[in-house]
């Protein structure tokens, strides 16, 4: 159960990071976007993405943190808890009881 509230959290924080840094990201690459929508071609995307350093970093952060955080779920419905991750869990519901 608390395992689960903690997953609620990050991927609410997930999903306002995607709201806010993701759209920015996207509506600062939107010249770059029509570009691609005519030719698309690889130096395009990486022309699109070099030149606007800041929304490449806005976008690779919040990829970065949705392909963990799947990755994350996928380990644990394949294996379970890891005995760090139990532990944690264990002093995280003694500190909330105490």
């Amino acid at each position: 159960m608390l395992r689960r509230r903690w997953m609620r959290r990050w991927w609410l924080t997930l999903l306002l990071l995607w709201t806010s840094v993701g759209v920015l990201s996207i509506w600062s690459l939107r010249r770059t976007w029509q570009q691609l929508a005519d030719y698309f071609t690889w130096s395009a995307l990486r022309y699109g993405l070099a030149f606007n350093r800041l929304a490449a970093i806005g976008l690779g952060l919040c990829v970065g943190l949705t392909v963990a955080l799947l990755v994350k779920e996928v380990r644990f419905f394949f294996f379970g808890l890891t005995q760090t991750e139990r532990q944690d869990l264990i002093k995280a519901l003694h500190k909330r009881q105490s």
